[in-house]
């Protein structure tokens, strides 16, 4: 099982870029779908990427009929829109002889309506109040990415780890250190 970020045409390299830092610490793939509105190796990506880049799985696609052609029989494809009543917390992205797309749309229009009508019951929605008219795309790629690893079980990511200096383990963070009590017996 190997999940994907499929992002369609994307514009800001802010936004590809905290997505593949996402991509980065979660060993997700990163598909970019063609024409981007930057260069890979646009200065203000690689900023917003920090230092990931190389340690993340990069595809660029030239175009939406090209990323569709490379789906394979077992493969799962989401594409998530506003415009979808389907809730996306309630699909199941456990199966692991299944690989799982996850689509977004480009910051400015979304997904081509066609294509979004031809995968119908593939459109999920986040939930979200009518105050907006969308999340950001980097953190639109977080919920919907992470729910999908938590029901995974975070496969090969780490759920804890040691630091030299744990602010929550061992002796660093000794009640003694502070001056007042935060509460508690």
């Amino acid at each position: 099982m190997t999940n994907h970020v499929v992002l369609y045409e994307p514009l800001m390299p802010a936004n590809t870029g905290n997505i593949a830092r996402t991509c980065a610490g979660t060993n997700t793939v990163l598909d970019l779908i063609e024409p981007l509105g930057f260069q890979i190796d646009n200065k203000k990506m690689k900023r917003a990427g920090l230092d990931y880049w190389d340690k993340v799985d990069v595809r660029v696609h030239e175009d939406l009929n090209a990323f569709l052609g490379q789906l394979g029989s077992q493969d799962e494809m989401y594409l998530i829109s506003k415009f979808s009543s389907k809730n996306y917390a309630e699909i199941d992205y456990t199966d692991s002889a299944k690989n799982y797309y996850f689509v977004f749309g480009k910051e400015t229009t979304g997904l081509p309506e066609t294509f979004m009508r031809e995968y119908y019951e593939r459109n999920l929605r986040i939930p979200m109040s009518d105050n907006i008219r969308c999340y950001n795309l980097a953190n639109s790629v977080a919920i919907v990415l992470l729910e999908a690893l938590r029901q995974q079980g975070f496969p090969n990511l780490e759920t804890t780890h040691h630091y030299e200096n744990d602010k929550l383990k061992d002796n660093y963070n000794r009640p003694e250190r502070y001056e007042r009590n935060l509460g508690g017996n």
